[in-house]
C-alpha cells in the first residue's frame, strides 16, 4: 500500500462516502452534492482498497469497502491532518453528507444533538435539579422521568409502517420502472401518517440503496404545492423520489 498520504479531494471522497454509507454514480453525486469523483481519483482509493468500483449501465459506481471505512475511522479517531484544506465547494459536500448521515443517525436512534455533541455521559444523571427548559432537557441523558411524557401521536404508525405507505404509494404513480415521482403527489396517498413521521421515513428511507430522493433540477418551475410538500434532508429540499434497483 502506498505511503502517499491523501489527497484533499481523497479524504473528502471517503468521508462523503462513508456519510452517505452507499453505492453512488458521478452522475449521481454531481446531481446530489455538485461533486464528482475524477478517474486519478478513482484508480488510487480502489488500489488503496478503499473504494470498490463497479459499473452501472455507462457510469462506474463508487462505495465504501471494509478498510475505506476503518480509514474514515482512523480520519475521525486521529483528526484530519492541517495539510488537508478543503476546497469550498468539497467542503460544502462533506459538510452536507455529514449532516444528512447525522441527521439519519438520530432519526433510527431517537437521539438528539446534545447527545452526539455534548460532553456530558449519555448516562450520567446530575445531582442538581434540571432546568424545565429545552436545552436542560436535551441534556438530562437517559434519566427517566418520574411521569413519562406523552408520546407525541403515540398512536401512529411506526417509521416502518409509514415507509410500507410510502413504497405502496410510490408503486401507485410510477408509470415505469426507476420513475421519477413528486411528493407532491406522493404525499396525499399517505392516509393519516403525520408530516412528521412522513418526513422521519423519508430520511430514513434515503440511506437504503434502491431509494432516490433529490431536488427538482428546474427550481423556477416549482410550484409553491411542490415547495411546501419537499422534504429536508440535510440543509436542502428534496422534492422526488425514485424507488428502484
Amino acid at each position: 500500500m502506498s505511503d502517499k498520504p491523501l489527497s484533499q479531494r481523497e479524504t473528502a471522497i471517503l468521508l462523503l462516502l462513508m456519510a452517505e454509507a452507499r453505492e453512488f454514480t458521478n452522475p449521481e453525486l454531481e446531481e446530489q452534492y455538485g461533486f464528482e469523483i475524477k478517474k486519478p481519483e478513482r484508480e488510487r482509493l480502489q488500489q488503496l482498497g478503499f473504494i470498490a468500483v463497479g459499473k452501472r449501465g455507462r457510469s462506474f459506481t463508487h462505495k465504501l469497502t471494509k478498510d475505506g471505512l476503518g480509514k474514515a475511522d482512523e480520519l475521525f479517531s486521529e483528526g484530519i491532518p492541517m495539510s488537508i484544506v478543503l476546497a469550498a465547494r468539497v467542503l460544502e459536500a462533506v459538510v452536507r453528507a455529514m449532516v444528512s448521515g447525522l441527521n439519519r443517525h438520530m432519526q433510527r436512534n431517537g437521539s438528539r444533538v446534545a447527545d452526539i455533541f455534548g460532553r456530558e455521559p449519555a448516562g450520567a444523571a446530575s445531582t442538581e435539579q434540571t432546568p424545565s427548559t429545552s436545552v436542560g432537557r436535551a441534556y438530562a441523558g437517559t434519566v427517566t422521568p418520574a411521569t413519562p411524557a406523552p408520546a407525541v401521536n403515540a398512536s401512529a404508525d411506526s417509521l416502518d409502517d409509514v415507509e410500507t405507505r410510502i413504497r405502496k404509494a410510490y408503486a401507485q404513480l410510477a408509470d415505469k420502472p426507476n420513475a421519477w415521482v413528486s411528493l407532491t403527489r406522493l404525499r396525499p396517498l399517505l392516509g393519516d401518517a403525520t408530516r412528521d413521521k412522513v418526513d422521519a421515513a423519508l430520511r430514513q428511507m434515503i440511506a437504503q440503496p434502491d431509494v432516490r430522493i433529490v431536488p427538482w433540477e428546474n427550481q423556477k418551475t416549482l410550484t409553491q404545492s411542490d415547495r411546501d410538500a419537499a422534504v429536508i434532508i440535510g440543509d436542502q429540499p428534496k422534492h422526488r423520489i425514485l424507488i428502484g434497483a
